[in-house]
């Protein structure tokens, strides 16, 4: 019994999750080589290239975590403070043989939730106050396996190095341009080697760096959205009950619709880390670049899930 069901294909193990990921850095490293070459061979210097980066790249993965956890006002709580919180996630963590992550919770009438945190000894599971006078301790459970599952496959970790890269290569193209603004066609930042006048280098580097940050906008929104059905599917995993997280997707989306726009606006930030955009009810072209799939489509995976279930 317990072999047919590991048989169903959303009870195996994901590798399509990690080929993905292998594909987008293998993709956005090739990407950023080339911009990288570009600047050089425009003139920008090899050691004003590697301070600026060096510098990002640190700040990034030291504080990235923290940043949000800040700007999202999460507050780190104790059991004390939360015991069924803490009681529903060590069921689960215990369950999978997880390790227990921090548990944060926001102040807000938004209801929603992330998880952060660059491995699973360092994470943290955020929930809103909103996201747990809506949910049934079931639902609420769907919810915290869906952001333990982003932290079991360090789904944080790939989308800040992802994310890190674009941050890069904007900044790179900044400090290149200002370069070539303030230090005569940046000449002085790479040895006077002006490939075609200074306002010719400047729209050459302009022109890469829209590319660049074109191409790791569409790669990251797609390892984005393939993370959250990743990521649902986890949680069906966790629990046995995938009904139960379409549930809560289905309140969360229902309920956020009634929120004030003042308080989406506060929180809209952070879309990328929620379990659904605080915008995913708006029926727009720019749901094409979402970094999240339509709520309606994961619903119905996961109710595809408990009917093989039966």
């Amino acid at each position: 019994m317990r072999d047919k069901f590991m048989s169903r294909p959303w009870q195996r193990r994901d590798t399509g999750l990690t080929l993905r990921m292998i594909m987008s850095f293998v993709i956005l490293t090739l990407l950023y080589l080339v911009f990288l070459g570009v600047l050089v061979y425009l003139g920008v210097g090899f050691i004003p290239i590697t301070i600026v980066a060096s510098v990002l790249i640190i700040a990034q993965w030291y504080f990235s975590d923290k940043i949000v956890l800040w700007s999202s006002g999460a507050k780190v709580v104790t059991r004390e403070q939360f015991p069924e919180l803490h009681g529903l996630v060590e069921r689960i963590v215990a369950m999978n043989n997880l390790p227990k992550p921090k548990i944060a919770v926001i102040n807000s009438s938004v209801p929603n939730a992330f998880a952060t945190g660059k491995s699973q000894r360092s994470s943290v599971v955020a929930v809103t106050t909103g996201l747990m006078d809506i949910l049934d301790s079931e639902e609420l459970e769907g919810v915290i396996a869906h952001e333990l599952t982003h932290i079991r496959n360090r789904d944080v970790l790939v989308i800040t190095l992802a994310s890190l890269f674009s941050t890069v290569a904007w900044y790179l193209m900044q400090f290149g341009f200002y370069g070539g603004l303030y230090g005569g066609g940046m000449g002085g930042y790479g040895g006077g080697r002006d490939r075609g006048g200074g306002g010719g280098a400047i729209l050459i580097m302009l022109a890469v760096a829209a590319v660049t940050w074109l191409v790791s906008f569409l790669v990251i929104r797609a390892i984005s959205r393939y993370r959250e059905f990743a990521a649902d599917r986890g949680s069906a995993q966790m629990t046995g009950k995938p009904v139960q997280l379409a549930n809560a997707l289905m309140k969360i989306s229902g309920t956020m619709q009634r929120v004030p726009n003042r308080d989406l606006r506060k929180v809209e930030g952070l879309n990328a880390f929620f379990i659904i955009p605080v915008n995913s009810g708006r029926q727009t072209i720019a749901n094409l670049f979402s970094t999240h799939p339509p709520v309606q489509m994961r619903v119905q995976k996961l109710l595809e899930m408990e009917a093989s279930m039966a």
